[in-house]
């Protein structure tokens, strides 16, 4: 495993609240630091970004909710989960009443958002490094831009505070459009872009050569990918300039290995653009459930055994039918099936083995089971006898180079180079040996290449929560055709009302803010 990596420092300066407060009397610990008292030197900024990364890490972002709330919505997974609210998520039936998943998503990244605003407003009136001081700003605005853009995904009409609340009156926001979140989303990413390394190998201070911190090529591919979801402002000519400067900074390149991506012994690899760091050695032994974790915490992973297969975890996640045969649709040019299909899940091929165990014999006994389909990515199947320890530390990558090459390509689509797109696409499929489409599929329409990138985002992004995003910024939700389409690909979509596409206010948050109004059809 890659070691130095950036791990979340705990520390009482990095809290604000962002709900209204009783009045209580305000007296100061004189031994515990406060927001006005602690950022002094260099070395505070660092803690203070440091602990802008931990909520990535808690239970609400991406030890397990987010993973949950991105997958089971897209037709490449279910859930047949016995608790309701998982059950739920994927069929666009959650209950308002009960906030379990979806609401401790929303209070992780406002507690992000608040630690990466502490550090915006304190950082630049200490006397430090200048570029330092550029970096520790630059990881800040990445890590706002990545909140907001996590807000205005999956709820869309909240608030999104740029500042630190100064009196107790600015603790109740001011709800806000979509529209403004990702305008909001796309400044945040444009000015990390501007103050980030390309790497922290080569840079001086006490950050260098750290895995797992933004960098400028993070920053471009997510600000290209807010210009293709911005709800009313799609870019994509903005976003071909920022995938496009990905590509020319020439550091990222496809492993050969496609299975590399979801395993703990090839992290931060060259195709890895921004991934979450989870490390078993980090110390602790606690899951980071909801807010700030506490002194025993380990920075681990619950998605392992959440998704894991029967036997060896929960499976809570499952991936669809559908999906299954949409790997069998193509062979690679020697005549096999695409190699994704097993890095992306167990199913009863002759020899596979899970957990040591070969898959029709373990199954042998039951043949729901040894019929069913069960997720592999992101699975300790190789290095442990099963999940249930609930511990992970295989990192999660939130932005391959594969996701650019492939974003680049549906740009030029849209753009009408429909005639470039072929070889960006093809460095995705020669990875896995599928023939070359410019011989297979030549001169393709606009809308053909279309349905092409749609078929191979599903297959290269299975069960990494990218489908859902896409279907939604497609339009497939209000295109009937497509919509029935989805029905037949994965039932859940059945339950699926105009305005579902967003997550539920939490109803505190509406209680607690005045004049808030909650999304369409809850």
């Amino acid at each position: 495993m890659p070691t130095n990596k950036i791990y979340a420092v705990l520390m009482a300066a990095a809290t604000i609240g962002f709900s209204a407060c009783e009045k209580k009397l305000d007296l100061v610990n004189p031994n515990a630091p406060t927001s006005a008292s602690f950022w002094n030197t260099g070395t505070d900024a660092i803690k203070g970004i440091n602990a802008a990364y931990a909520s990535l890490l808690i239970d609400g972002s991406y030890m397990r909710s987010t993973p949950l709330m991105m997958d089971t919505r897209g037709d490449d997974a279910k859930s047949n989960s016995p608790w309701l609210q998982m059950y739920n998520t994927g069929k666009f039936a959650l209950n308002t009443a009960d906030g379990a998943i979806y609401a401790w998503s929303y209070g992780a990244w406002y507690e992000g958002i608040s630690k990466a605003n502490q550090v915006l407003n304190y950082v630049p009136a200490i006397e430090m490094d200048a570029a330092l001081k550029d970096r520790i700003m630059g990881q800040a605005y990445f890590l706002r831009g990545l909140y907001f853009f996590h807000l205005a995904n999956f709820w869309g009409n909240v608030a999104y505070p740029t500042s630190l609340p100064a009196s107790k009156d600015e603790f109740y926001m001011e709800q806000e459009s979509a529209e403004q979140g990702w305008d909001k989303v796309i400044a945040d990413f444009q000015q990390a872009a501007n103050l980030l390394p390309v790497s922290y190998d080569a840079v001086g201070g006490p950050d260098q050569g750290q895995k797992g911190r933004a960098t400028k090529g993070a920053a471009l591919a997510y600000l290209g990918k807010a210009h293709m979801f911005h709800t009313t402002k799609k870019d994509y000519t903005a976003a071909a300039a920022a995938f496009k400067a990905v590509i020319d900074l020439g550091v990222y390149d496809l492993m050969p290995n496609y299975r590399d991506n979801f395993t703990e012994v090839a992290e931060n690899n060259k195709e890895s653009i921004f991934e979450v760091q989870f490390d078993l050695s980090a110390g602790g032994t606690e899951l980071g459930w909801g807010g700030t974790p506490s002194s025993g915490w380990g920075k681990t992973s619950a998605r392992a055994i959440t998704y894991g297969p029967r036997g060896f975890g929960f499976v809570d996640v499952q991936p669809t039918r559908s999906v299954f045969n949409s790997f069998l649709e193509e062979k690679t040019a020697g005549g096999d099936d695409d190699p994704r299909l097993v890095a992306t899940m167990f199913y009863n091929k002759p020899g596979l083995k899970l957990y040591g165990q070969e898959f029709s014999v373990f199954y042998g006994g039951n043949p729901a089971d040894l019929n069913d389909l069960f997720c592999r990515k992101y699975e300790n199947d190789e290095t442990k006898p099963n999940e249930f320890d609930w511990r992970s530390g295989i990192n999660e990558r939130l932005m391959r180079y594969a996701d650019v090459l492939l974003m680049y390509a549906e740009c030029l689509n849209e753009n009408g180079s429909t005639a470039q797109a072929y070889p960006y696409i093809q460095r995705v499929r020669s990875r896995v040996g599928l023939p070359d489409l410019a011989v297979t599929k030549p001169g393709m329409t606009q809308a053909q290449m279309r349905d092409q990138i749609a078929q191979e985002r599903l297959l290269e992004f299975c069960l990494e929560g990218k489908r859902f995003d896409d279907i939604r910024r497609w339009g497939w939700l209000q295109d009937p055709a497509k919509l029935a389409l989805l029905k037949s690909r994965d039932p859940e979509f059945n339950s699926y009302q105009a305005g579902r596409e967003y997550f539920p206010i939490p109803q505190s948050e509406i209680d607690i803010n005045r004049g808030w109004k909650q999304n369409l059809s809850y």
